[in-house]
This record gives C-alpha cells, structure tokens and sequence, in this order.
C-alpha cells in the first residue's frame, strides 16, 4: 500500500484558458469560490501536501496557502509542462494531478489510483470514466511515480507535448470511476455556469 504521506497533490492550473476567452480557468467562481480552491479543498485531505501549477496571478494562487510553481517552458506549453513542473518539486516518491477546473472530483480518487498503482506495479494510474459504453481516459487526473521525471524532460526536450504519447512509453494503467459527472470541467464560461 501506498501511504497518502508519501503522494504530493498538483493542481494544474497553467493553462491559456483560450476556450474561456484566455481568463485564468482556475480563478473562476463556482459556487462563490475560485474552482482552483474547490480543487485543493478536494485533494489536500487525500495527499500528504499539495502545490499548484500556474503561469499567471501567482499572487492570488500562492494566496491559497500552498507553494505555486510556474511552468518552466515558455508559452504555456500544456499540461506536461506543468506535470513536469510539479515533480521537480515533488520531494514525495509519487506525485497525483487534478485540473483545476474540475471542482468535483471524487473523494477518493487518490487511494483508488494508489491502491491500483501498487497492487499492479503500475507507473502511472490514470482515471478513466464510461461514456456512452466506451471507457474515456481522463489523463490528467493520475497519479504517477517521482522518478518518471528524466522520462518526462527528455521528451518534452524533444519537442512533444502530447500526454498520451509520453504515458504509453510507460506501465499506465486506468482506474474506472462509475461517476462520469464528477470528471465534469469547465473548459468555456457557459460549462462553468451548467456545472451543477
């Protein structure tokens, strides 16, 4: 078993937010609070401790009252930058990342992914939901080992940029959650305001 003392939390918060108009997706309200601290309140209590990824008002996310790091690629490079981001953070040997416009993710997402890393000798465990019967990975919920760093640079130094093509270089496995609408995101202000 993995121990939630030995996983740090990342909420991946770096992006351009271009579908909601280039705003800052984690610093938009949902129900009075920014979705970025709806996320944290969700995962801080399933991991030892938690960091943000962000690339823009850092004041107002180191605000929240956890460490925020910065992408270190230019131009918003995407999710694998930030993932890259966190684990050279990471003094944990396992590092489990949210998006931060996803407030309603389940409770338990950590002890599932780490329950599934360890019992099949995974390196990654991600989420994955069924969708009209076909089971929708969820890439960006997942829970991967510290050491996959060297792995993550050097591909992202080759110039790819594509989650799905890094993790299958790697033992990935899903974890399937039956709660498809918690995986709900608000990509666009008009999913904000119908997220329930």
């Amino acid at each position: 078993m993995i121990d939630k003392t030995d996983i740090t939390g990342l909420i991946l918060a770096g992006g351009r937010g271009s579908r909601m108009g280039g705003v800052d997706k984690g610093l938009q309200n949902y129900q009075g609070i920014p979705m970025a601290m709806h996320a944290l309140l969700r995962l801080s209590p399933q991991v030892g401790q938690a960091m943000i990824n962000a690339n823009r008002n850092l004041g107002a996310y180191e605000a929240m009252g956890v460490p925020v790091w910065p992408d270190n690629l230019p131009d918003f490079a995407g999710p694998l930058a930030g993932l890259a981001a966190g684990l050279e953070r990471c003094e944990t040997r396992y590092l489990a990342t949210v998006p931060c416009d996803s407030p309603r993710f389940p409770l338990d997402l950590v002890e599932r992914l780490a329950g599934e890393l360890a019992r099949q000798n995974a390196d990654i465990a991600m989420a994955a939901t069924l969708q009209n019967g076909q089971l929708r990975t969820q890439p960006v919920f997942c829970l991967m080992k510290t050491s996959l760093l060297p792995s993550l640079l050097a591909f992202l130094q080759s110039g790819q940029r594509k989650i799905d093509a890094w993790t299958a270089m790697h033992r990935c496995i899903e974890v399937c959650f039956d709660d498809a609408p918690a995986f709900a995101g608000a990509n666009t202000l008009a999913e904000l305001q119908q997220l329930p």
